[in-house]
Parts: structure tokens; C-alpha cells; sequence
């Protein structure tokens, strides 16, 4: 993969909406709901440590759950199967090839997602701006297998969903995308909630206060 371009990302319009405290948010973490998804709304929501994330019927909701996961970047579990995996290079990865293949990918999966058309639609603008990055895995023929993406600001990367249409393909990709923002001097990997599948992978949740600082510092505002 490439480095990080030297070109900085293009700063929006500011948000017409002024964010609620994250520190105020319950522990389920929903703070507000309503607003929009203009880039500068959820750039201003990242920057304060809280994502959009919709309910089912639709609403736009936005959240700061309490405790917050993360992924240390000298963290990752990579499994002998996964080692294996990546020693034999059956799958070529890359970044931001296909960004917006990545955000349907996750929007597609059989299992559901939260990924409404809005927020794709919102998401591919971010990428645009030079917000969003992907990290891409290809098979042999050339298709799109698995992937990742999600939001970078300054040294904090929020992690926003993975996919795989072959087996590993997303844990390849998650593992080069941990190379490049260790490489590149990252310094919060956010993936918001924790799952089981997740902590397989080396998630840990911290104490929301705890993220906030660590969140200041990445993004140089604290």
C-alpha cells in the first residue's frame, strides 16, 4: 500500500449544528438524535467522540457510548490460520482503490447493517474530501473480496465497518490497515462498541473520560 498523501484533507463548511458534550451522554452512549450527515456535521461529531449511527426506523442518531473499544495498534491477534494466509499472498491488498466498493460491501452484508443509502451517500463525500480511507483485498481475478474503511483525523482513525466475500479477506485487510496507521504514526484506533469477535481480534474497552483525552491528543486538541 501507498503512503499517506501529502495532500491534506479538504476542510467542509462547518456544521449548522452544535454538538451536546459526550462527557453528558448516558452509558448506552445515545446523546442526540436528528441533524444531518453534511461532512462537516460528522467531522464536528468525531471531533468530540460521537458517531452517527441510525435506529431502525430510520431516525439519525448520535452516540458516545461509555466504556469505548478500541484496537491498540501493537495489539492486533493474528491467528496461525491468518498468518498463514498472509505469507501465501493469495489476496493483493490495497488503499483507497475502491472506497466506495468497500462502504456497499459493508452495506450489503447478509447478516444486516446500519448503513442506510444516506450514509453511504455521506460517507463516499468524506472520502472525497480526503476524510474516509479504505483498505481493499483482491483475489486472483481481480475481485473485490473484503475490505475496510472509516474516518481519519490527524493521528485517530475511527473504524467504521469491514466485510469479506471470501473467508479472512476482511482480517487481512484489518491487519494491513493496523500496519499502515502504526507506520504512519496513528495513535487511537476507535471501533466504537466491542463485540465477541472483535475482542478476538485484540479490542479493549476503556472509560469513556479515558477516550476523550486520548482522542484530544490524536487530533491535537487536547
Amino acid at each position: 500500500m501507498g503512503a499517506v498523501s501529502a495532500t491534506p484533507p479538504v476542510e467542509p463548511a462547518p456544521s449548522r449544528y452544535v454538538m451536546p458534550s459526550a462527557a453528558s451522554a448516558p452509558g448506552h452512549g445515545c446523546l442526540a438524535a436528528g441533524g444531518d450527515l453534511a461532512p462537516g456535521t460528522i467531522l464536528a461529531a468525531y471531533r468530540q467522540g460521537i458517531f452517527p449511527w441510525p435506529a431502525p426506523d430510520g431516525r439519525l442518531l448520535w452516540w458516545s457510548p461509555d466504556p469505548r473499544a478500541i484496537l491498540p495498534l501493537d495489539g492486533l491477534h493474528v491467528s496461525h490460520s491468518l498468518a498463514r494466509l498472509r505469507r501465501q499472498e493469495r489476496y493483493r491488498i490495497t488503499r483507497d482503490r475502491d472506497c466506495a466498493g468497500v462502504i456497499a460491501g459493508c452495506a450489503e452484508r447478509t447478516e444486516g447493517t446500519w448503513i442506510t443509502p444516506a450514509m453511504r451517500r455521506a460517507y463516499e463525500r468524506l472520502h472525497a474530501l480526503g476524510w474516509v480511507h479504505s483498505v481493499e483485498a483482491w483475489d486472483a481475478a481481480g475481485r473485490l473480496v473484503g475490505g475496510v474503511y472509516g474516518v481519519a483525523i490527524g493521528r485517530f482513525f475511527a473504524a467504521e465497518s469491514k466485510f469479506h466475500r471470501a473467508s479472512n479477506a476482511s482480517k487481512l485487510a484489518l491487519a494491513a490497515l493496523v500496519e499502515w496507521l502504526a507506520r504512519e504514526g496513528f495513535e487511537l484506533l476507535d471501533v466504537q462498541l466491542a463485540t465477541d469477535h472483535l475482542r478476538s481480534l485484540g479490542v479493549i474497552e476503556i472509560p469513556r473520560a479515558e477516550y476523550l483525552q486520548r482522542l484530544g491528543a490524536a487530533i491535537g486538541t487536547g
